[in-house]
């Protein structure tokens, strides 16, 4: 008998329950750790001096990260345009491949997700 989608949900929830509750304890057992804490302290202060370090690059090249956002922006955007065609091309019946300069081919990937509605 083939296995139901509230079956498989129910596994993979309960499983998730299961994995939190192990994570829990070993966040705890962490955290009563006197060298564990310091440690996390020294590398606070160390992520403080980084985030100065890094803020006065980037303001030395002020220009450049500006062009680097743009092109997040447009690079994330033409993903959405790729994935809608792809889309489109795989429920028309039409092959979906891509085929980049050095001859190697790219097929898609698709997933399920499921969110709370």
């Amino acid at each position: 008998m083939p296995q139901q989608l509230p079956d498989i949900f129910k596994r993979i929830q309960d499983r998730k329950k299961e994995q939190r509750e192990l994570k829990a304890m070993y966040r705890d057992a962490l955290s009563v750790n006197g060298g564990y804490q310091k440690i996390l302290e020294e590398l606070a202060d160390l992520k403080v001096k980084k985030k100065k370090i890094e803020a006065g690059v980037q303001a030395d090249f002020k220009d450049e990260f500006n062009k680097l956002e743009g092109l997040k922006l447009n690079i994330a955007g033409d993903n959405q345009l790729l994935s809608d065609l792809a889309i489109t091309q795989l429920t028309s019946g039409e092959p979906v491949k891509i085929v980049d300069e050095n001859k190697i081919e790219y097929e898609p990937v698709f997933t399920v997700r499921f969110k709370k509605i």
